[in-house]
């Protein structure tokens, strides 16, 4: 190392005078432009002491400049997903629909109602802003919005059965995305799980042998993204709730996905509906608001109305409430639903609608475009811990790469980003999830992925 290539180094106010350097101020403000120059300042000091080359000036500048975009550049990005997951959880699953999105901007703009009743010019409850449309879609007598399913499992645990005990088929003591386990949920709540049945089946009478002991309530809990098939068993609904009631006590239902239309329609397996779940006896049912509802990420509870009403006197139940943005496009999302359009104004619907003829012919258009490719026959997914195993027919775009894996890194560095998958050798592109107004955009990334 030489002392001279040390001193030879500019200092932060030299590098200050640079010609972009006014320009960058006025994009990025002065603080952070002198941090970047230090930054990397610092950086080629300790390179030459390593005994690599002095940086020239240019240089420098550019790694300044690196630094601020990486600083600046959000982490939470729109991608365009044409991995055909509809409920795609690590791509932020359910899109809003336009409403829901103009409901959230009017929301976050200015001041709103939250919590301010107009006729009367005093307090009110920001639970009042979608328990009324909660209450007229599924028939229930009250509800709760929080922040996630989760949370309202929590709350509504804790809230009912904290120090008592909770009986829990085995075949429902699931792990879903991100670690959630519904035995520790449980053990975070106070209550105490009581197992029954066995990991395959389980009978009324496993039910009747627990509720020997007192117990608070009887928990059923939705198995998610994982499916038992072959020598299994399990009573109806209807079945274990009336032996709830037979005992005097509460049969909560965690539905998870939160349907409120019949999946089936669509040639999928019938999900469980909210409305199906209170209509067979369930005294509380909790769901989530971003699955196959549709919405924003929301745990919402409906049921008996005092239930409901010890649930929000509960000291956590301000921990865990919604803000008045999830609100804003709860509400909106509801309003599909009441006004029979959910399948044109929901995206997910919208996209679990689409026939195979619908997609051959966007992928047709694509190939067109782009002058390579062929359409194929393929399956989308539905994904978001939704229907394990089910699967819609689509058709997909195949682009022939000597090199996928590079293509679809090309595709992630994309403005926006583009997720897509490999199938024997070859990129695939499903037009189920890809909104109409991403095409273009789409294309101009295509276009510059398999130019290399």
């Amino acid at each position: 190392m030489e002392m001279s290539d040390l001193r030879s180094l500019p200092s932060v106010d030299q590098l200050l005078q640079a010609e972009p350097i006014s320009h960058w101020i006025e994009q990025f403000g002065r603080p952070l432009v002198v941090d970047a120059l230090r930054e990397a300042l610092a950086s080629a000091r300790s390179a030459v002491q390593s005994g690599r080359p002095l940086a020239p000036r240019v240089s420098l500048l550019e790694n300044a400049h690196q630094r601020l975009e990486a600083w600046l550049t959000p982490t939470l990005r729109p991608v365009i997903n044409a991995s055909g997951v509809v409920l795609h959880t690590n791509l932020g699953r359910a899109p809003l629909s336009r409403a829901a999105l103009d409901a959230v901007q009017q929301a976050a703009a200015g001041y709103c109602t939250l919590e301010y009743e107009l006729v009367r010019g005093s307090r009110g409850s920001r639970s009042a802003h979608a328990e009324a449309l909660l209450i007229r879609l599924t028939g229930a007598q009250a509800a709760l919005v929080v922040n996630n399913n989760a949370a309202a499992v929590l709350l509504a645990l804790t809230a009912l059965a904290r120090r008592k005990r909770v009986i829990v088929s085995r075949t429902q003591l699931v792990e879903i995305g991100g670690g959630f386990r519904v035995p520790e949920v449980m053990a975070q709540s106070g209550a105490r799980l009581v197992e029954v049945g066995a990991t395959n089946r389980v009978h009324l009478s496993d039910y009747q042998n627990a509720l020997a002991e007192p117990a608070a309530l009887i928990l059923h809990a939705h198995s998610s993204n994982f499916r038992i098939i072959g020598f299994t068993s399990e009573p109806a609904l209807n079945e274990i709730a009336a032996l709830a009631h037979q005992a005097g006590i509460l049969f909560v239902d965690d539905l998870g996905s939160g349907a409120l239309r019949d999946t089936a329609r669509y040639g999928l397996a019938h999900e469980p509906t909210v409305q199906e779940s209170l209509a067979a006896g369930s005294d509380l049912v909790c769901f989530s608001g971003d699955k196959l509802l549709g919405g924003p990420q929301a745990g919402i509870l409906v049921g008996q109305a005092d239930l409901i009403a010890r649930i929000k006197k509960h000291p956590l139940a301000r921990a865990v409430r919604a803000d008045k943005l999830c609100l804003a496009a709860l509400s909106a999302t509801l309003v599909h639903y009441l006004k029979d359009e959910a399948e044109r104004e929901i995206p997910i619907w919208r996209f679990i609608a689409q026939t195979p003829q619908q997609l051959g012919e966007r992928a047709a258009r694509w190939a067109a475009e782009l002058g390579q490719g062929e359409v194929i026959e393929g399956r989308s997914t539905v994904g978001g811990g939704s229907l394990p195993e089910e699967t819609l027919p689509t058709r997909l775009l195949a682009l022939p790469a000597r090199q996928p894996n590079a293509v679809l890194a090309r595709l992630r560095r994309a403005d926006p980003p583009v997720i897509a998958y490999i199938e024997n050798d070859r990129v695939l592109l499903d037009p189920r999830t890809v909104l109409p107004e991403q095409e273009t955009a789409l294309l101009e990334a295509l276009r510059a992925a398999l130019a290399g």
